[in-house]
């Protein structure tokens, strides 16, 4: 009988122990070791079948990786422009966002060209079938596989030689070497090692959809992201009809691109205006709201900022910010009072990007500003006004990448004026819209007032 013992894995960086300890000694982080078994067998790499030989970069040659096109343009654009022969891609997202949709019809549309096979492990042929009928999609050509075992799945990959193939998902898969539940972080990890290795020999495109935890992260080993050549995220409210993709990491490609979709009962549908989705349509102009020009990727997008600033009725006034990093807005606060003299410290402020989209470059600090300025003095600003900046401590705004690129979107959707670092003058005129360049936060603020 094979004897199996117990070792302690971490869950953000894979390292292993013997014993269980508060603190994962590698990566430093708390409460991460779990418990797994592990079976004393042979190892799988102790003979190797071909040796690799070591040679001269020079003599590599190098060239642009052909793509498959899915079909769906926003999932292309996060892709860098499509699939990558051989490539591997995890794709994640909160439960019922719609990944085994999007997947399913971009199967389908790869099918007129390419073989496809998709692996479900967590619904039956059936369902599978009921959901594609309900979509109204074209499957003949897509070939289904219910199958969880990883030895089952490798065979008919390697006998099929697809070119595209989806597991849905691989917490599900299992590998027999291992004695360990689906889902534990051994199995997660030796499985996704070995539909990688499968991938890179055979040429065969694998997407991977993995499950997040309760904190929006993927689960299952932080490794896991580091064996695949792209990471994307599924996001968006389950509330609401709208949902964005988006490239954490792209060996073949830029990360940070984001792609724009709408769920509809025949599916997700492709939002070519994404702009509208994080801009209000109020009646008329209302204090505290400040239209800025992000960028996402290669594409610049209008997002509504909205700020209300009341007076505070306890000791610590309130900050929140809502799609904003929160240390961020007490530190504009503060530049705020000490540059432009205009303090909040007995104001309760609130701060919120329209439509659900998260903000992680500072180009939008000068909005946050003007938006603040605006509700506090109950002054609405022009409907057709956009702001883009960074802030400085020292009460400087900064010039942001790609001010020409933003500028030209906001002409593009009918705006009329803009407030932007002096730095991003741009270099031709941008027709159809006032740029008034300011310097430091003092400036901004006398513009509006």
């Amino acid at each position: 009988m094979v004897k199996s013992k117990s070792i302690y894995s971490c869950t953000e960086c894979g390292g292993q122990t013997l014993k269980w300890q508060g603190q994962c000694p590698y990566c430093q982080v708390w409460n991460t070791l779990v418990e797994i078994i592990v079976d004393k067998i042979t190892s799988r790499f102790t003979q190797v079948s071909e040796i690799s030989q070591v040679q001269s970069l020079g003599e590599v040659k190098g060239g642009e990786e052909p793509r498959y096109s899915t079909g769906v343009a926003e999932f292309d654009r996060v892709l860098g422009g499509g699939l990558v022969h051989g490539s591997v891609v995890l794709l994640g997202g909160d439960p019922g966002i719609g990944k085994s949709t999007l997947l399913l019809q971009a199967l389908c549309h790869m099918s007129i060209t390419r073989d496809v096979l998709y692996v479900t492990g967590e619904e039956s042929a059936r369902q599978v079938a009921l959901r594609a009928k309900r979509l109204a999609l074209v499957v003949k050509e897509v070939y289904l596989l219910t199958e969880i075992q990883l030895e089952r799945i490798q065979v008919v990959l390697s006998e099929r030689k697809p070119d595209v193939a989806v597991i849905d998902s691989i917490q599900t898969v299992y590998t027999e070497t291992l004695q360990s539940s689906p889902g534990s972080v051994a199995q997660v990890r030796e499985c996704a090692a070995q539909l990688t290795r499968l991938a890179k020999a055979s040429g065969t495109c694998i997407i991977l959809v993995g499950h997040v935890t309760k904190e929006g992260a993927l689960a299952g080993p932080r490794v896991l992201e580091h064996m695949v050549d792209t990471v994307l995220y599924f996001e968006g409210d389950t509330q609401s009809s709208f949902r964005l993709i988006r490239a954490f990491k792209n060996r073949f490609g830029a990360v940070n691109e984001l792609g724009v979709f709408a769920m509809t009962e025949k599916g997700l549908r492709e939002v070519s205006n994404p702009s509208a989705l994080f801009l209000s349509h109020h009646g008329e102009q209302v204090p505290g709201s400040c239209v800025m020009v992000t960028q996402e990727g290669s594409r610049p997008l209008l997002v509504e900022i909205q700020a209300l600033v009341d007076k505070t009725h306890e000791s610590n006034p309130r900050r929140l910010s809502v799609g904003l990093e929160q240390n961020r807005l007490a530190m504009l606060l503060a530049v705020l009072h000490r540059h432009a003299g205009i303090p909040c410290f007995n104001q309760d402020v609130f701060v919120n990007a329209v439509g659900g989209v998260k903000i992680t470059e500072p180009g939008v600090d000068l909005a946050v500003l003007l938006a603040i300025v605006s509700s506090l003095k109950n002054k609405s600003l022009s409907r057709k006004m956009v702001v883009f900046g960074e802030v400085g401590l020292a009460g400087e705004v900064r010039p942001v990448q790609r001010g020409q690129e933003r500028l030209k979107e906001a002409a593009k959707l009918g705006f009329t004026q803009a407030i932007i670092p002096k730095a991003n003058k741009p270099k031709q005129v941008v027709s159809g819209i006032e740029v008034i360049l300011v310097e430091r936060v003092e400036d901004a603020v006398a513009k509006i007032r």
